[in-house]
């Protein structure tokens, strides 16, 4: 092995060969464990939260292929039909034409061609990443496959009565000229105005005041409501307002959606461009009058003077009229809950349009079934009430889209308007007898990306066809996913599942937090602390990453701040830090809250994790060279580590199967690091370094550390297969093991039947024999490496036993140059103190300690115990406690008193003693 470990040097060559030799596709006969990747848009790059979340799914399929699960990852990526219409048509206007120049056909090309490009970036990405995707099943959600698929579904709905066309108010993107979900809109507070409106009676008796975030509005109001009790307007319902500028006359109307205490009681109701008018003004039958065109610019049902005028300059303009008329009675600032588009970024608009919808509770019943019987389980299962909130309120969902890249509506009019839907053109024609010249023309609109998306669990294994792959693969056996899409994929999933498989698409849902910074922020280019998973992995100049960040930037504004923000941040750049260690760090980091904080200090700490894993490995193969056959004989030390080893082979196994990859990671770490490599290996130099040890035992030590390294590698494997492939190629044949690779290699299993306890009793106290001459070096400032003697007092049998027995590991791993035993009555010398059970170990001072150092360590620790005992006796004199504490709480309080005074006279006692080398 290389005296370095030089991750860059490796992950690529072992991926590569990997791939090559089909280890990622499902294998052998074990039962079927299938996770579908939440497929990545193909806009772009990879960002921390896939790399997140890619890791979790990773480290599941490699457990569960050594499990021997007849495993299957399925990869593919998502068309992402509004961000990826956005990025092409950005690039068309850099050069100087536009989609509408070059037409649909020719456009919907071009986007073809940049998904080549972009979409084989990803690819490389994910394998830098050393995911073990099966990449010979690799899908796209616009393939022809998934795409009959979608087609199929939309018809089979349409012909249930389950997906139908209206006009009704949607949510508009005047941006984008799309229709967007709920879900896709962004709603938060911004700085605006309440304006007051004085709307004057027809009768010319007076006026009502309205007020409204959106003047603009006005111009479509069809009336003013006020509510049914409230005394001030009772004997105004019935009669007309003649609406300002308009002059239309509009009723006012008593509903119980008007809130009396708030503002002046009265409501100005535009059905056409808001939520709440519009149900108000069907249940009054009230006119819509529709002003904005699909720019958001005023049409021709306005006044002449505000025809084509943008919204937010009519706004101003009517504001103004208002004045001049006298009607404006007062203005106020306001905070303003603005919708914008999720993509865009534009202020949205309700707006009346033609769209097509699914009929979505009788789908939703099951879905909410499912998961109340327990079909499927949420983890963590505080995420099922979020579920229910949004399932039991679920309104109807609009699914049609006004872009040009997608899934194409399968529908087709004819010139009276009539619809037609099926599989193809020919389809209809076939199935409503329509002749040959008959013209047709196909619905322009495609589907809102979630459609297709919501199918993904079974389109990708080969629906509507049957196949091997669905049979063994459909339903998955877990869905990995961030709690921002649980309303836009999971339950959609799960509904269409239950529709067109008859079971749901996965038996358990497994949710994690959001990757923010260290400061808890959310990671944006405009905030400087953005980090691409490559460059972690591969390290990145400062110029570089300046270059990165600030190139394609759609507003030139932004870049002082991004280039301030970033120097911020990354200062000398981003070290290279090697797959390995973000994975491993992300396995840290995979908690049950909503939010992730990625320091890099932790990576940091994670790569010196990796080198010190890589050391040990080099010590092991260094130290076995010569191990051959025979029998062996296990010190208590090789008998100790293997006990540990099996028991973090249960804790893996154990935080595995609850998803707590982040204590599945401690565990790994805390044996790896604290006691394989700095007790074990250290424990085994005395045995392979003394030419006193027998050739059994020496194979014994050997054999041990070529064993647990190598199932600790197994252990490892699925959070950092990289370095654990390189090393356990190395150290497989040393331990009799001839196999290709790692990860088809069985996971470990703990060796229950074995009685390791005695063993495990000698060690420990070996260790805190060793870990109390440690401390007294540390606070007594004596080298590391200066051999010290060593006096026992007030020791057991057992301990002189084991003081004998283990004097060469004592000495050899302790630095000690001498143990000897007090006896009974005989006065100590003056030492450093430390307690082992009831016994003292002596260190004695003359010549080694600065004896005022060594006093005030004494009196602080006197001190502490002091305070400790008074808390403690301050309990047993509370008579409420001694008299109502459950009795064993009462017993321990006392225990722990009893032991503060005796750690109290023992300090005392060696206080005193110091004071003799005065």
């Amino acid at each position: 092995m290389d005296k370095s470990y030089q991750p860059h040097d490796i992950e690529q060559r072992i991926y590569q060969r990997w791939e090559e030799r089909g280890y990622f596709a499902p294998r052998g006969d074990g039962d079927p464990y299938c996770i579908v990747i939440p497929p990545p848009n193909v806009t772009g790059t990879l960002h921390m939260g896939h790399a997140f979340q890619d890791t979790i799914m990773d480290a599941l399929i490699r457990y569960k292929r050594m499990q021997g699960y007849k495993t299957l990852w399925q990869p593919g990526m998502d068309h992402a039909g509004i961000a990826t219409q956005m990025v092409v048509e950005r690039l068309l206007i850099k050069e100087g034409t536009s989609r509408r120049d070059l037409g649909r056909e020719k456009f919907v090309e071009r986007v073809w061609q940049w998904k080549a490009e972009s979409g084989g970036e990803i690819s490389k990405q994910f394998r830098r990443l050393g995911v073990s995707l099966d990449w010979d099943r690799d899908c796209f959600t616009m393939d022809d496959t998934l795409s009959r698929a979608v087609t199929e579904v939309f018809v089979k709905l349409y012909d249930e009565g389950l997906i139908y066309r209206g006009k009704r108010l949607v949510n508009w993107d005047p941006v984008l000229h799309t229709a967007l979900s709920d879900l896709e809109v962004l709603s938060a507070d911004e700085d605006g105005h309440l304006w007051h409106f004085r709307y004057p009676l027809a009768s010319g008796a007076g006026h009502l005041v309205v007020a409204t975030t959106r003047p603009e509005t006005m111009l479509g109001d069809s009336a003013v409501a006020v509510h049914p009790d409230d005394e001030r307007y009772k004997q105004l319902i019935g009669q007309d307002i003649i609406l300002p500028i308009v002059g239309r006359r509009i009723p006012i109307i008593a509903d119980d959606y008007v809130d009396i205490e708030f503002g002046t009681g009265c409501v100005k109701i535009t059905p056409a461009h808001d939520f709440n008018d519009y149900d108000i003004g069907k249940r009054h039958d009230l006119p819509l009058y529709n002003i904005l065109t699909d720019d958001a610019a005023l049409n021709d049902e306005v006044p002449d003077a505000y025809r084509g005028m943008d919204r937010f300059d009519a706004r101003t303009a009517i504001v103004a009229e208002f004045a001049e008329l006298g009607l404006l009675d007062k203005v106020e600032d306001y905070a303003v809950k603005i919708p914008r588009g999720d993509r865009s970024g534009a202020i949205l608009e309700p707006y009346m349009t033609d769209q097509w919808y699914v009929n979505i509770k009788p789908l939703a019943e099951p879905a909410i079934k499912a998961v109340e019987t327990g079909r499927i389980r949420f983890v963590p299962e505080n995420w099922s009430k979020t579920y229910f909130d949004w399932m039991y309120n679920i309104q109807d969902w609009c699914i049609s889209r006004q872009l040009w890249w997608g899934h194409r509506i399968p529908a087709w009019y004819d010139d009276n308007g009539n619809i037609y839907v099926g599989m193809s053109e020919d389809d209809v024609r076939n199935k409503h007898n329509l002749a040959a010249d008959k013209a047709l023309r196909q619905d322009e609109d495609v589907l809102d990306t979630w459609f297709s998306s919501a199918l993904w669990p079974f389109s990708t294994l080969g629906w509507p066809e049957k196949s091997d792959a669905l049979d063994d693969f459909y339903p998955g056996s877990v869905l990995v996913t961030g709690f921002d899409i649980i309303f836009f994929w999971v339950a959609r999933m799960i509904m269409m599942g239950l529709k067109f498989m008859d079971d749901v698409p996965f038996r358990e849902v497994y949710i994690h937090g959001l990757i923010r910074d260290q400061d808890g922020q959310k990671m944006s280019k405009s905030k400087g602390n953005v980090l691409d998973p490559i460059d972690l992995i591969d390290g990145v100049t400062l110029d570089t990453l300046l270059a990165k960040r600030t190139s394609g930037l759609m507003q030139e504004r932004l870049r002082p701040q991004i280039e301030k923000a970033t120097r911020r941040h990354f200062p000398n750049g981003i070290e290279a830090y090697g797959c390995d260690a973000l994975r491993f760090t992300f396995a840290a980091l995979a908690t049950t809250g909503r939010d992730i904080r990625f320091d890099l200090g932790r990576i940091d700490g994670y790569r010196n994790f990796c080198n010190k894993l890589w050391n040990a490995a080099r010590y092991v193969l260094m130290n076995t060279e010569d191990l051959g056959n025979g029998d062996i004989e296990l010190s208590a030390a090789d008998i100790w580590i293997r006990a540990r080893l099996d028991h973090a082979i249960a804790a893996a196994h154990q935080h595995f199967a609850a998803y707590r990859l982040d204590l599945a990671a401690q565990a790994l770490y805390e044996f790896t690091w604290h006691e394989f490599c700095d007790w074990y290996l250290e424990l085994s130099k005395p045995v392979l370094q003394s030419q006193q040890t027998s050739a059994d035992a020496k194979r014994g030590t050997q054999s041990t550390l070529v064993n647990v390294l190598e199932t600790l590698l197994r252990l490892l494997h699925p959070i950092m297969p990289f370095i654990t492939e390189e090393i356990w190629q190395q150290i497989a044949p040393r331990a009799g093991i001839d196999a290709e690779t790692i990860m088809l290699q069985p996971y470990p299993q703990a060796d229950a039947a074995e009685d390791y306890s005695a063993a495990v009793a000698d060690i420990e106290w070996v260790r805190q024999f060793i870990l109390g001459i440690r401390q007294i070096r540390g606070e007594m400032d004596i080298s590391p490496g200066k051999p010290v003697p060593v006096v026992l007092q007030h020791y057991s049998d057992t301990d002189r036993q084991r003081a004998a027995a283990f004097a060469s590991l004592l000495q050899g791993v302790g630095r000690i140059e001498s143990i000897a035993m007090l006896d009974d009555g005989e006065e100590p010398p003056v030492s450093a103190t430390a307690l082992l059970g009831d016994m003292h170990l002596l260190v004695p001072m003359q010549g080694l300690i600065d004896v005022a150092a060594e006093r005030n360590r004494l009196e602080k620790q006197q001190q502490r115990s002091m305070a400790d005992l008074n808390r403690a006796q301050g309990k047993l004199d509370n008579a409420n406690f001694v008299n109502n504490a459950p009795a064993e709480v009462v017993t321990k309080e006392r225990q722990r008193a009893a032991e503060f005074k005796k750690t109290i006279a023992q300090l005392t006692e060696q206080l005193e003693k110091l004071a003799e080398l005065d």
